[in-house]
């Protein structure tokens, strides 16, 4: 009689191990579904990646658009590099103000 009811508690010990580690890899599953990238997402970047008009808040982007075109719209203000590879921008006078 005790080796039965030894059995069933094993028994029940592993399945409720075996459910819990099912639980914790269909939580996992979800959350990676959710760091996945969307396609049109990546396509957005690319245009901002080769169009320095296009305003951007991504700073590393900036910084890209400014070595590759030496000019970039950051958060609605266009930068642009100098012949000494200063940075600046037009103020509303049209004088330089270099950052």
């Amino acid at each position: 009689m005790t080796n039965l009811l030894l059995i069933l508690l094993f028994l029940v010990v592993f399945l409720v191990f075996l459910f819990l580690l099912f639980f914790y890899s269909k939580r996992n599953k979800r959350s990676a579904k959710k760091i996945l990238i969307n396609p049109s997402f990546l396509s957005l970047l690319k245009k901002q990646e080769f169009n320095p008009d296009i305003s951007t808040d991504n700073w590393d982007l900036h910084k890209l658009r400014l070595d590759k075109f030496g000019r970039s719209q950051y958060k609605g203000l266009t930068f642009f590099v100098s012949s000494e590879n200063r940075i600046y921008y037009l103020s509303e006078k049209g004088t330089k103000v270099y950052c």
